[in-house]
């Protein structure tokens, strides 16, 4: 037996599609025709109806006098027998007269009391509610707010690249929470190993600034790792040695090298763990000012600046600013990620030895040692990026 087919929806509800299609007055295809709507019997009254009560007819009426059987009487009496009156006022009433009922003057001046009271309620009323109209009038402030359907809402106005910069919310966040991280346990021996270190050490930052980055009322995301070959066609360009942070579709790339280490790391195992490090902070600390607007807001301030040296300041702002931030999250992790022993000394060796005094090309671009020195020791003594806005420091602090 073929199954029956599944209740269509509203199948339950009134007039829905599971109704039957004969209350509907409606047939499907293939099926004989259904009944008409049921209705309520109509009246038989008019032309056509009878004039009294129905007449019997048959073997028993054959002629067209009354016929009496046993005491009972079909058809209306004659008009002579005393049952006619009754019959008439059975089924010929006479009509009711209709005969207006007088009202005495006291109801009558009851009455139009009530109407004087009910108009002067009415002008009352109308009173009050122009005096409301009056008020929203004289005070459109109290009147609700009208936006027609449609109609975008204007867009807010972009904050200037200097408050961007200068006033950002992430300086306001409070210290970050102590977060436990530690050293990666991978050695670069092989590509594998340097991006799984990376890898990791990424998604312990991660964990540590997306609260902050949150909170300050930006979108957090991490950024995408890109460990390359010498020479590598990358999204912040060719690569060759130096890590680097580029601001790309993908929300922000970090770009790492990896055969270097493999060689530093055989002439100096602490000083190229110190490195790996510290590169990988500094370049997440660029991704952090992606996500909060001030590497975009720096980088369009960049372009108006009147002269070659103001466009190095900035840049050394910039750059100062992201190695602060990557000492905030050392600064939180160093209960977990401890910098002691031969690597804290290394790591500071990195530090006075990472200005652009000791660079090949000399450029003013990065800070020297005396600036890096004391951003990266602000930031890891007190773990607060408020304590990185190296854009309203005085120029001496950024040199």
């Amino acid at each position: 037996m073929a199954d029956k087919p599944a209740p269509k929806p509203g199948h339950f509800l009134p007039g829905g599609a599971g109704e039957s299609d004969s209350i509907q007055g409606t047939s499907t295809p293939g099926s004989a025709p259904l009944t008409a709507p049921l209705t309520a019997p109509r009246p038989r009254l008019g032309a056509g109806a009878p004039a009294g009560p129905p007449e019997l007819s048959g073997s028993r009426l054959e002629s067209k006098r009354s016929l009496h059987l046993s005491g009972t009487r079909f058809g209306p009496p004659p008009p002579d027998d005393p049952a006619a009156a009754a019959y008439r006022a059975v089924y010929e009433p006479d009509p009711i007269p209709f005969e207006p009922k007088q009202r005495s003057k006291a109801v009558v001046a009851a009455i139009v009391v009530a109407a004087l009271l009910l108009v002067g309620g009415g002008v009352a009323l109308a009173a009050k509610v122009m005096t409301s109209y009056d008020d929203f009038v004289a005070n459109p402030l109290g009147m609700p707010a009208y936006h027609p359907s449609g109609v975008p809402t204007p867009a807010p106005e972009p904050t200037a690249d200097t408050v961007v910069q200068k006033e950002n919310p992430l300086y306001a966040t409070g210290p970050m929470a102590t977060v436990k991280c530690q050293e990666p346990a991978y050695r670069p021996t092989s590509k594998e190993n340097v991006h799984s270190y990376y890898q990791a050490l990424i998604a312990c930052m991660d964990k540590a600034w997306q609260p902050l980055v949150i909170q300050a009322g930006f979108e957090f995301r991490s950024p995408r790792l890109i460990v390359f070959d010498d020479g590598q066609e990358t999204a912040c360009g060719v690569q060759k040695v130096n890590a680097s942070y580029c601001a790309d579709e993908q929300g922000g790339s970090v770009t790492m090298p990896w055969q270097t280490l493999m060689e530093d790391y055989a002439e100096n195992k602490a000083n190229t763990r110190a490195d790996m490090a510290k590169s990988l902070g500094f370049v997440y600390g660029a991704h952090v000012q992606n996500l909060t607007g001030i590497f975009d807001a720096t980088a369009s301030l960049h372009d108006t600046q009147p002269t070659e040296a103001l466009r190095l300041e900035l840049k050394r702002r910039q750059a100062l600013q992201a190695n602060c931030l990557s000492a905030v999250f050392f600064g939180s992790a160093k209960a977990s990620f401890p910098l002691q022993g031969a690597l804290l000394k290394e790591w500071n060796w990195l530090i006075t030895h990472g200005g652009d005094e000791h660079s090949k090309d000399k450029v003013r671009d990065h800070g020297s040692a005396k600036s890096l020195t004391l951003w990266m020791n602000q930031g890891f003594a007190s773990a607060d990026p408020g304590t990185c806005n190296t854009f309203v420091a005085p120029s001496a602090k950024v040199g």
